[in-house]
């Protein structure tokens, strides 16, 4: 299908045309609502864990009740919905807290990707009880939650009782490690704490005493920037290998360090993620991607042998550039994702039919080179959304020395007009052929076939 480029062609053409075929596909992560679906604790795949070697991993009995305000923590840093809920739930006789990765971003003075909340209340209570203010549904089998709809905005709300009926075995032994005491709030944190992935994951803040509760030495991590596990992370890993995904998520876009344990465990266990389910990477993906981290997030996923199960051929390339003696040679791919994350972040995340397309471009670049001028003009004309503008831009910046190999050939300044709107024309036919292949196994098998890396191992693809 070619796109023809015109003098008044639209800018917005060849990325609604990619949005289009995106949708067509069935690519998951294009679905926004996917982004606010259960955070699913996976069975492991190898049946019961020993969860008796935590005994001595956990420091359970050393919880910590913090002053928010000495971290410049406030209840005005928290949005204007969670802060319905919470203090909906309050008075109606509920404890209610703030969870998770958003109470980590609010100690480092970052914006929350969302707003998490834990309550004591059941799930039909919470629906109940904002059934006249705001829309709330009931979601998820294995561990269901309540998302609540207000202006726009959702506020996902779990129940501590909720987590206690999902758990099996594993219940009862964590249950051995609470510390002796009567404080049945504690009780309750402490438990909910021991089943989160990450240490610095597990705190909670209530808005209203202003009190951060730390029960995993979570804060002690979050200060020197390290990735740890609330459990052993072999055992963390083999109880959910999603994990591994979000703890790269979690690495790149707040720049951590990873333990050594992690590091082992990961290794050992990264080949589980393939038995997860296509929804659940396609969400991990989008996060990575979406949120202004992805440029570390690729280098990690490359790094643990995961990026070639997720995107093969961009693999193929990252394992060709690192051995490219040419010194002309430059890293395209994690070049365009640098510039994407300069431009989005938590609060201002963008649509994944942008990254996708990158990858595309990036696709057909990489089987099929273009003059330098071909490339401005492509990515100018889009921007400019004038042809005559666009190619005006192009020739002024196709003049400066080009590094890009393999995707970029010198430019020839002498080209008509004419010609540059043929190639073009077939770039953006290329850019939109590379979306198959992105999300179609059979397509992306046969593009392997003919692309520049027909040996690269296809053993990841009949998992996606």
């Amino acid at each position: 299908m070619a796109v023809t480029f015109r003098m008044n062609n639209n800018k917005h053409g060849v990325l609604a045309r990619l949005k289009t075929l995106v949708n067509s596909q069935n690519f998951h992560s294009a679905d926004p609502k996917l982004a606010k679906q259960p955070k699913q604790d996976s069975p492991s795949p190898k049946g019961d864990l020993d969860y008796s070697i935590c005994r001595d991993r956990i420091g359970i009995s050393e919880g910590k009740t913090l002053d928010a305000k000495e971290f410049g923590v406030t209840s005005s840093m928290i949005s204007h919905s969670s802060m319905f809920v919470l203090k909906l739930l309050r008075s109606k006789g509920f404890e209610s807290y703030l969870v998770g990765g958003c109470v980590r971003d609010l100690i480092l003075n970052r914006t929350p990707k969302d707003f998490d909340v834990i309550t004591t209340a059941k799930l039909m209570e919470v629906r109940k009880q904002l059934r006249r203010s705001a829309h709330a549904e009931v979601v998820g089998r294995r561990f269901p939650i309540c998302l609540v709809h207000i202006k726009g905005s959702v506020v996902e709300v779990t129940s501590f009782e909720t987590v206690a009926q999902t758990s099996n075995g594993k219940e009862q032994f964590l249950y051995s490690l609470l510390p002796k005491c009567s404080n049945k709030k504690d009780l309750f944190r402490c438990k909910n704490s021991l089943r989160r992935d990450f240490t610095i994951n597990s705190l909670f803040y209530d808005p209203f005493a202003n009190k951060i509760y730390d029960y995993t030495n979570g804060m002690a991590d979050l200060k020197t920037l390290k990735l740890e596990t609330v459990i052993p992370a072999q055992l963390s890993f083999k109880e959910d290998p999603g994990r591994i995904l979000r703890g790269f998520r979690i690495t790149a876009r707040l720049g951590l360090s990873i333990s050594r344990e992690i590091e082992a465990a990961i290794w050992t266990y990264s080949s589980l993620v393939k038995t997860l389910d296509k929804s659940r990477i396609m969400i991990e993906l989008k996060y990575m991607l979406s949120y202004g981290a992805a440029e570390p997030s690729l280098r990690l996923l490359w790094k643990f042998k995961l990026l070639e199960f997720l995107l093969p051929v961009h693999a193929a390339y990252l394992d060709e550039q690192a051995i490219e003696e040419d010194a002309q040679a430059s890293n395209m791919l994690l070049k365009l994702f640098f510039h994407l994350d300069k431009l989005v972040a938590c609060d201002r995340p963008c649509d994944c039919t942008l990254w996708i397309g990158l990858l595309a471009f990036h696709l057909a670049l990489v089987n099929n080179p273009q003059d330098a001028i071909v490339v401005w003009a492509f990515a100018s004309v889009l921007y400019h959304g004038e042809w005559k503008e666009g190619v005006k831009f192009a020739k002024e910046q196709a003049r400066m020395s080009v590094n890009f190999v393999p995707e970029i050939r010198k430019s020839n300044l002498y080209k008509s007009d004419e010609e540059i709107a043929i190639a073009v024309t077939k770039l953006a036919s290329l850019v939109i052929h590379s979306i198959s292949p992105l999300v179609e196994k059979n397509s992306l098998r046969q593009f392997l076939s003919i692309s520049r890396y027909p040996s690269f191992p296809q053993s990841g693809m009949d998992s996606l």
